[in-house]
C-alpha cells in the first residue's frame, strides 16, 4: 500500500492539488533561481523543469513590468496537448504545473491561491527550523 504524504508536507500539498483539480498531472516546486525543491512527477525531468521555470518567471516578470500591469502571478502556456503553468510562490519559490488537454483551468484558478498559501507556510516553517 502506498503511503500518502501528510497534507502539510510539500509533497502532500502537490499531491493534493493533483487530486483536487481535474487534468493536473504533474507539478514541480523550485526556487526562483531554478533549483529543485520537490516534485510530483512521472514523465518530466524535474530539475529541467525547475531551471526552465526560473527562466519563464524572469521573462514573465519583465513583461509584466514593461506592460505596467502589476506583479506577476502566473504564466500559462497552452500547448498542443496540454498546459504548463508557472505560479509565483512568494518571492523565493515557483510552482510549475503540467496539465493535460482536459485541465480544468477554472478549478485551477480557484484552487491555486490556497495551494500557494500552503506552500508558502510550509517553506517558511522549514526555514524556521
Amino acid at each position: 500500500m502506498t503511503e500518502i504524504p501528510p497534507p502539510d508536507s510539500l509533497t502532500g500539498i502537490l499531491t493534493s492539488l493533483r487530486e483536487r483539480v481535474m487534468g493536473v498531472s504533474e507539478s514541480v516546486l523550485s526556487t526562483v533561481d531554478g533549483l529543485l525543491v520537490v516534485a510530483d512527477t512521472d514523465t518530466v525531468h524535474p530539475e529541467s523543469v525547475a531551471a526552465l521555470a526560473a527562466a519563464t518567471l524572469g521573462v514573465g516578470r519583465r513583461m509584466a513590468e514593461t506592460a505596467g500591469v502589476g506583479a506577476l502571478r502566473e504564466v500559462v502556456a497552452r500547448c498542443g496537448s496540454g498546459h504548463v503553468i508557472v505560479v509565483a510562490v512568494g518571492d523565493r519559490a515557483l510552482l510549475t504545473v503540467k496539465g493535460d488537454d482536459g485541465l480544468d483551468l477554472a478549478a485551477f484558478q480557484r484552487e491555486s491561491p490556497a495551494t500557494v498559501e500552503q506552500l508558502t507556510k510550509a517553506l517558511a516553517s522549514d526555514v524556521a527550523h
